[in-house]
């Protein structure tokens, strides 16, 4: 668990992937960009725009660069979750450079679910052209009426008719679902109410084009709508889908949710630790070649130790970011939850003090469309909901404390007992 080196075998798989963003991915995403501007429809991409990026992404497969985020897996590069900890953490320097890899979410949660638990017609229709990198997914669970962070409030439902699946309810804050390559949605629904608590939910397949599934719009995100990918409020009414396109099996919607969200909250803080990398180089450079009341700005207050605390807390993430990968290689998602949960809630909220810190120094500017630092804020922010809010994270590290602590002490007085002594004096 103490050993957080990097394999040897993919030391070069890093290096190359740094080599492919600075040569493939910097260079085209100002361009990326500005293509984009005053679009007509948001919800597509402007012309050049795609083809920008799918020439950084032929340029990935041919260097062998794609679907790194497989862990252990025949599909992918096979890397292990430490190992692809270290290259997600260059990934989030720059906000294409997930997607020239194949490595984007929600896709990577996605594919890995298919990949274990998807049948072979399932994996062929669509877990083959998501690792082609041929269209997007996104993944339908939470809900505008029920408190999500609590899955087992999710009300949309399932009802089973002859050989189709019924589905109602509404959905909300569904990522990725405005991209017009997004074809297909991983949902969550109640299936089977009157089961046990954790089995009443199951996961299906849906296409996003099915009779029934209305977008009703995007969710804003500090007034952002984020098109063409979007966040979208999602209605599904009567959607019928055949019966075959359930995952694992009825019930199995909490077994499903472990093993995409393990992986998924900590790709996430992979990434966050890149992001705030930038936040940090941003930071040194406006403060070193601007000057305020005849001094550099890095002189001024307590920009020092702002800097200072900014290179702690990175390296403070990284090792916990690398601590839980390997948990997860170690002990298994589910073991890891706990060491998933303390990454969950520490990196997104140092990530986003760093990028606010940033700003700071950049002055108004710092807010503004000239610098990214505004919409890599949003999008730490942001992570503080997704994939469970901070509070169920400490409190899924507090109740493994408690635990953790009670166990201990009952441990004490059974072997205090067993010699015939007390563990404490008391009436």
């Amino acid at each position: 668990m103490n050993d957080l080196r990097m394999s040897e075998k993919a030391r070069p798989l890093l290096e190359a992937v740094i080599k492919h963003i600075a040569e493939n991915v910097d260079p085209i995403t100002e361009e990326f960009y500005r293509l984009g501007e005053g679009r007509e429809d948001r919800w597509s991409y402007a012309p050049g725009q795609l083809e920008l990026l799918e020439t950084a992404k032929k340029k990935a497969r041919e260097s062998g660069l794609w679907n790194f985020f497989l862990p252990n897996s025949e599909t992918g590069e096979g890397l292990s979750n430490l190992d692809y900890a270290y290259i997600a953490a260059e990934l989030g320097k720059n906000p294409l450079a997930s997607e020239t890899l194949n490595c984007s979410a929600p896709d990577t949660g996605n594919m890995e679910v298919l990949e274990r638990v998807g049948t072979p017609e399932q994996k062929e229709k669509w877990l083959k052209p998501l690792l082609a990198g041929e269209i997007r997914s996104a993944y339908a669970m939470t809900e505008p009426d029920v408190a999500s962070s609590d899955a087992k409030n999710i009300a949309t439902s399932a009802v089973l008719e002859g050989d189709e699946w019924v589905i109602n309810g509404e959905k909300f804050y569904i990522s990725g679902a405005g991209d017009p390559r997004c074809k297909i949605m991983i949902t969550m629904v109640k299936t089977s109410p009157e089961a046990e608590t954790f089995k009443q939910q199951s996961q299906i397949l849906v296409p996003i084009d099915t009779p029934g599934v209305t977008i009703v719009g995007p969710m804003h995100v500090f007034g952002h709508d984020d098109a063409p990918h979007g966040h979208m409020h999602i209605k599904f009414e009567n959607v019928r889908v055949p019966k075959e396109n359930i995952l694992l099996g009825e019930g199995r919607g909490f077994e499903i949710s472990q093993l995409r969200l393990g992986p998924g909250r900590i790709h996430h803080c992979m990434r966050s630790i890149g992001s705030a990398e930038k936040a940090l180089d941003m930071m040194l450079d406006r403060s070193l070649n601007r000057k305020a009341f005849g001094k550099r700005i890095v002189d001024l207050g307590k920009n020092m130790e702002t800097i200072s605390r900014a290179r702690i807390d990175i390296e403070a993430m990284r090792m916990m970011v690398l601590k839980g990968a390997k948990a997860m290689d170690v002990l298994g998602n589910k073991e890891a939850r706990i060491w998933v949960s303390a990454v969950k809630a520490l990196v997104p909220e140092k990530a986003c003090q760093i990028i606010d810190q940033a700003m700071q120094v950049h002055g108004a500017a710092g807010l503004s469309q000239w610098f990214p630092l505004s919409e890599m804020y949003v999008g730490q922010r942001t992570l503080r909901f997704a994939d469970g809010p901070d509070e169920v994270h400490h409190h899924v590290v507090a109740r493994a404390e408690v635990q953790g602590y009670q166990d201990s002490n009952d441990r004490k007085a059974r072997v205090a007992r067993s010699v015939g002594g007390r563990m404490f004096e008391g009436p």
